[in-house]
């Protein structure tokens, strides 16, 4: 315990406490924005049809301009690509406020609801980025590199599960619109607080337009693979966890069980940094899906809140070691000068596996019950276990066309 809260000291000491606060502010209106955009779509147009199309847009921008967003801030450094698309998305979310207020059709609020998406600073994948690059800037040991992505981590799980919580809090006590509104605050004030903040300098030079670019390898490709399954996982259960709720009249108690799945996984993600360094990459990847599999299978069998609290909350377990661990291999697999891009990616096929998940298996729940969810993310745990036995990612090693060169990380 002693080493493992030394380590998390280390990890700070490279920031400062001030950036931390700063980056989970800044990224918790990501998380709000998505619930409450549905929330407030469905309650000032009456259309479920219309939230979920705002709400779906939303999601598509953010997946098809996140890898942008990255490629930018390599390019062009994260302090003037953050602070420029924070102040644009705090417009955006106050647009599409405002025309959820104004009841505009649901084709405009869809298209403000994708400029929404699409205008995210991702502050998450860039903090993780800007960590990793600080802590290799230092001389870190693999150690402090995993304790950091492990940070890092959890920041986003805790973002996560609280940003949902406070837009049902809003929309119980007052209006989504207030959460909204929050969340454009937020991003504006905190996103330029992160973009501002001295550390902002610390990632590789920005790469000139002109200068060839290390290519990314394709043992890369499986990773993001392992993720965009990771993030089906994510939508399957949420489908699962509103259909069983509401069968069981405890509709209300829905965020409830979500948020005690988060809330294991950030314990499990800060308890990562006690994994002994001799425990490789590959392996923990192995490991954290077979757990993944293995916990998601008794959900087929849940048929009472008691024992879907329980199950939910022991899978959340395998959660975070799972996306820690694959950040890990990824950090290790790209150029430096492409990290911000490559964890934007990473982002990206999340955000992207669990859309298209709610999509499908909420009309699973609907037509054969809460199992037929549950079903779809033991199948995506599956295969991404099958992934994790079969894929063989490899340490970046030409470092020749890098313009700031990191010391080799060992081979996981």
């Amino acid at each position: 315990m002693g080493t493992t809260r030394r380590t998390y000291k280390n990890v700070i000491g490279l920031t400062g406490p001030l950036l931390p606060v700063v980056s989970f502010l800044g990224r918790l209106p990501t998380a709000t924005i998505q619930f409450g955009s549905v929330l407030l779509v469905a309650r000032t147009s009456g259309s479920l049809t219309a939230a979920g199309l705002t709400g779906g847009a939303l999601a598509l921008g953010q997946v098809a301009c996140g890898p942008l967003v990255g490629r930018l801030a390599d390019r062009h450094g994260q302090r003037t690509v953050v602070l420029a698309f924070s102040v644009t998305n705090a417009l955006a979310i106050t647009a599409l406020t405002c025309g959820a207020l104004a009841k505009l059709p649901a084709p405009w609020l869809a298209l403000l609801g994708a400029v929404a998406g699409a205008t995210v600073p991702l502050i998450g994948p860039l903090g993780r980025t800007r960590l990793v690059a600080l802590a290799r800037r230092a001389g870190a040991s693999d150690t402090t590199i995993g304790t950091a992505l492990s940070f890092e981590s959890t920041l986003d799980e805790i973002s996560f599960v609280l940003g949902p919580a406070l837009v049902g809090l809003a929309a119980v006590l007052a209006d989504p619109a207030f959460a909204m509104a929050a969340a454009a605050v937020l991003v504006a004030v905190c996103g330029t607080g992160f973009a501002l903040h001295p550390t902002a300098g610390s990632t590789p030079p920005p790469t000139p337009v002109s200068t060839p670019r290390s290519r990314i390898p394709r043992s890369i490709h499986p990773l993001r693979a392992a993720l965009a399954l990771q993030g089906a996982m994510f939508g399957a259960c949420q489908s699962g966890i509103t259909a069983l709720t509401e069968q069981l009249n405890h509709s209300d108690q829905a965020g409830l069980v979500y948020a005690a799945m988060g809330v294991m996984s950030a314990v499990a993600g800060l308890s990562m940094a006690a994994v002994p360094a001799q425990v490789a990459l590959a392996t923990r990847w192995r490991l954290a899906t077979a757990a993944a599999l293995a916990l998601s299978l008794p959900l087929l069998w849940a048929d009472s809140m008691v024992g879907l609290y329980a199950v939910v909350t022991l899978l959340g377990v395998a959660y975070a070691p799972h996306l820690i661990t694959v950040f890990g291999l990824t950090e290790r697999a790209v150029p430096p000068g492409r990290l911000a891009e490559a964890m934007a990616v990473a982002t990206s096929a999340i955000v992207g596996g669990q859309a298209l998940a709610v999509a499908v298996t909420g009309r699973l729940a609907e037509s054969h019950g809460p199992a037929a969810a549950f079903g779809v993310a033991s199948l995506a745990a599956a295969l991404a276990s099958a992934i994790a036995l079969t894929a063989r990612p490899k340490p970046y090693t030409d470092r020749t066309t890098e313009p700031t060169p990191r010391p080799a990380a060992a081979a996981p």
